[in-house]
Parts: structure tokens; C-alpha cells; sequence
């Protein structure tokens, strides 16, 4: 089908704004990836651009000498781990029965605004951090777990979702005899793989990044998270004054930028490598489970 010009023109300047944005977002990573391949002297004289200047490792090879950093990234990694599958649980079975019909579901007006009105409005800082502490969550791995197992934004997409699926695959189910975990698990589940694709890939994004939960509710900076150890790192005055095991010869190759560029990037990593296999779900995951009231 030939195009209008008013499509052509709409169609130029949408590209090009896309462009524009990514490149926002991809120019600061490709920046930070070249300053943790450069030399401490390139990076102090403001040389380094998009491209490594005076090409070294050695920031690399820092990093991986520091226990505190693959401390971190186990914290992490141990946090994703317990948090995901107990996320998923619970947005999946909030979000089954809130997507029947009233007439199947009565309460269902009454327990959505359950659900909404928090998300709205927040108990707060001070509160959340009372029942956190007198759970006895406080300087635990569940703490950085639970307080946001469920997430409603979340819900709302899987509600929508499981909607918008055609009724007649349920009412089959039911003819041949099939309860309501049945066609949940075996019909609902199976049929939903981009919204639970697209809210995996949240959730784990969302741990992954964290880091404020973890300053404030771990006493111990053994026990941070990735994301809140490297935010000490960035904000600490001296990332190499406070250890005691560099070699004096590398101390010309790198310094608090590079060193600090090198652990960012390598905590961008699992996120980067994650989002490949979701994203051909993810546009659909988005747009079908965000339309359908």
C-alpha cells in the first residue's frame, strides 16, 4: 500500500526521535565500556569518548582479585533465585481469580481495590521499615525478598492478560471435567508464556537493581547486594585507597574511574544477557496484558 506523505513525515520523525533516545541510552554505557578498557592517565585527561584510549585489562584483572564484588554478585544472585519463583507464585495465583467474571467471582470488585489503593498510596519508609523489623527480617536475605513479592503493577498485567484469552478455552476445559487449578496449570499457564515472560523479565530486572532496600535494611556490608555494594563503591571518595592488596605498578594503569567503570559494566551483564531470550515476548507481554479492563 502506497504511504501519504503525512505518513512519510510522521514516520521520519519517529525514527528519528527513536534514534535519538537510544542512542541517549547506548552513548553512556559504550562510554563507561571504553573507560574501563583505558589507561587511569587517558581517562584523567579527558580523552576517553566511545573509544578505549592506551588499550588495558587491568582494571578487569582488579576486579577480579576483589571477594567483595563476587560476594556481592552471590548476594545477588541468591536474592534473584529465592525471589523470582516466589514472586511469580503469588502474582500468578493473585491474578487467576481476579480475572474471572463478577458473576464467578463476586468479591472480585472489592478485593481489586485491595490491591490498587496500596499501589497508589504507600504506607511509607518508616512504616515499611517497622514491619520489616518486627518480622525479625532485618539483616536477612528475606528482606530484600519479600517486601516486594507482590507486585501489583505485575498482577494488573497478567489480570489483563489472562482476560483477554478467548473464553471458549476454558469452557472446554470445564465441560471435560476439568477444575479451576486444572485449566489454571494445564490451559491459563501454558497459553500466557509472553506476559509471564515479560513480568519474569521485571522481576528479575527489579532485583537485580535494587539497592536501597539493602543499605537500610543490612547492617553488614558483607552481606549487600551487587547493586547496593557498587553504589558505596561509586560514592566512596577512594576506590583504591581503601585496599591494601594493589600492585604499585598497577596503580598506573588504573584508578577510580576505571576501576569503578569496570564494575558497572559487569553488573550490566546479566541483565544485558537475560533480556535477549524475552524480548520476543516482551512487546506482546506488555501491549495485551496493559489494554483489556
Amino acid at each position: 500500500m502506497k504511504k501519504s506523505f503525512g505518513r512519510k513525515v510522521f514516520l521520519f520523525f519517529n525514527y528519528t526521535i527513536l534514534v535519538f533516545l537510544a542512542l541517549t541510552c547506548l552513548i553512556p554505557i559504550l562510554n563507561q565500556l571504553a573507560i574501563s578498557f583505558s589507561a587511569s592517565s587517558a581517562v584523567a585527561s579527558g580523552s576517553v569518548g566511545l573509544l578505549p584510549v592506551d588499550f588495558t585489562l587491568d582494571s578487569y584483572k582488579y576486579i577480579a582479585g576483589k571477594t567483595d564484588f563476587w560476594r556481592a554478585i552471590l548476594v545477588s544472585l541468591e536474592r534473584i533465585l529465592l525471589a523470582v519463583p516466589i514472586s511469580m507464585t503469588v502474582c500468578v495465583l493473585a491474578a487467576y481469580p481476579l480475572s474471572r467474571e463478577n458473576h464467578e467471582f463476586p468479591a472480585r470488585k472489592y478485593y481489586i481495590w485491595v490491591f490498587v489503593i496500596p499501589m497508589l498510596f504507600g504506607g511509607g519508609l518508616i512504616p515499611t521499615y517497622m514491619v520489616v523489623r518486627n518480622t525479625n527480617l532485618i539483616n536477612t536475605i528475606w528482606a530484600l525478598v519479600l517486601p516486594c513479592a507482590v507486585n501489583v503493577f505485575n498482577i494488573i498485567l497478567l489480570m489483563n492478560f489472562i482476560r483477554s484469552l478467548p473464553k471458549e478455552l476454558e469452557e472446554a476445559a470445564f465441560v471435560d471435567g476439568a477444575s479451576y487449578a486444572d485449566t489454571l496449570f494445564r490451559i491459563i499457564l501454558p497459553t500466557s508464556k509472553p506476559v509471564l515472560a515479560t513480568v519474569l523479565l521485571f522481576v528479575i530486572v527489579n532485583h537485580w537493581n535494587s539497592w536501597f532496600d539493602g543499605l537500610i535494611y543490612l547492617n553488614s556490608p558483607e552481606q549487600y547486594p551487587l547493586q547496593t555494594y557498587l553504589q558505596t563503591q561509586v560514592l566512596s571518595s577512594s576506590l583504591l585507597a581503601m585496599e591494601t592488596s594493589v600492585d604499585v605498578r598497577q596503580l598506573g594503569e588504573i584508578s577510580d574511574r576505571t576501576g569503578k567503570a569496570a564494575q558497572i559494566f559487569l553488573a550490566a551483564i546479566p541483565v544485558m544477557m537475560v533480556y535477549p531470550f524475552l524480548q520476543k515476548y516482551f512487546t506482546t507481554g506488555i501491549v495485551v496484558g496493559s489494554v483489556k479492563g
